[in-house]
């Protein structure tokens, strides 16, 4: 893939601080649908599902999850979370830099484990159960980090340096903890990162709707772009995804007419049309239809 393509669908957002790259984020839904939009990073990426059902989406793999569970998503992988219910669910993520916890020290730690992590020689496991004999120990590593960083999802809220320093440290003492928890367990495996064409394909089409979703998008061009027919294509890319391109597309402009709404005051054509829409019947309609009321509606609410 053109590596300046690639390097547009990586997600933008930045994870804790350039100084200390790990962040949490902690989410509490009882809506059904896209709870994380797809996306990649080069930072690891820990998943606590504490309650509900969800669809874990990761490459070209789908998981179904019903109980807690704790996943990990290594460097590079597309994902994506589904809520496949409208009960309460809820989720915690930690994503961090393996380099965070490198040694300057060339010990054996950073030789046989820091370095393969930071270089993609070596791959998290996809997922720990509670009956695994290392899942209490790796829970009370993430709880740990949680709390470490409190309320908010950044350290950067604290201005007193002896609070970030002891913060720092908590944090950083329970990943290596429970980076050691895994090594002792055998739950590392060799990376053997051959290119998925397919996931390189689904990145592609998602990069060209981020990119164009202005303008009118053609299911042709999304085909054409991945080399397939339309039929192959629709089917293909529901399977990766979990829905339709038309789906995914209308997903997409709905969420970017919300972010207007709440950040501007732009009238409801204006937004209609800067969210990809060229017809405002057929907006209203699917807006209705994404949130269960209308745009006016909506920015009332929100504003209250």
């Amino acid at each position: 893939m053109n590596p300046e393509i690639k390097s547009k669908l990586k997600e933008g957002r930045p994870h804790g601080t350039s100084s200390f790259p790990c962040g949490i984020y902690r989410t509490q839904s009882t809506q059904k649908g896209i709870l994380v939009k797809h996306h990649w990073h080069e930072e690891i990426e820990m998943i606590h599902f504490l309650k509900g059902h969800f669809r874990l989406l990761v490459n070209m793999e789908s998981y179904e999850i019903k109980e807690e569970c704790i996943f990990f998503i290594n460097p590079g992988e597309l994902h994506g979370i589904i809520s496949e219910s409208k009960s309460l669910k809820e989720e915690h993520a930690i994503v961090f830099q393996p380099g965070l916890l490198s040694f300057d020290a060339y010990d054996s730690a950073q030789m046989y484990l820091i370095n393969p992590l930071k270089n993609n020689k070596l791959s998290f496991p996809r997922c720990i159960q509670p009956d695994h004999p290392s899942y209490s120990s790796i829970l009370e590593c993430f709880i740990n980090v949680t709390d470490s960083f409190g309320v908010e999802e950044g350290l950067e809220q604290q201005e007193d340096v002896f609070e970030a320093v002891i913060s720092q440290l908590q944090i950083k003492a329970s990943l290596l903890k429970m980076l050691a928890t895994l090594y002792q367990f055998h739950l590392y495996s060799d990376s053997h990162r051959n290119t998925d064409t397919r996931v390189e394909l689904i990145k592609a089409s998602i990069t060209f709707i981020r990119n164009h979703y202005r303008e009118k998008i053609y299911i042709h061009d999304l085909a054409s772009l991945a080399n397939m027919n339309e039929q192959y294509f629709c089917r293909f890319f529901k399977k990766a995804l979990g829905r339709t391109p038309t789906e995914y597309i209308n997903d997409y402009r709905i969420r970017k007419a919300i972010t207007l709404l709440e950040t501007t005051d732009l009238p409801i054509m204006n937004i209609c049309l800067d969210s990809g829409f060229f017809n405002l019947g057929n907006f209203l309609k699917i807006f209705r239809k994404y949130t269960g009321t209308t745009p006016l509606q909506y920015r009332k609410e929100k504003s209250k």
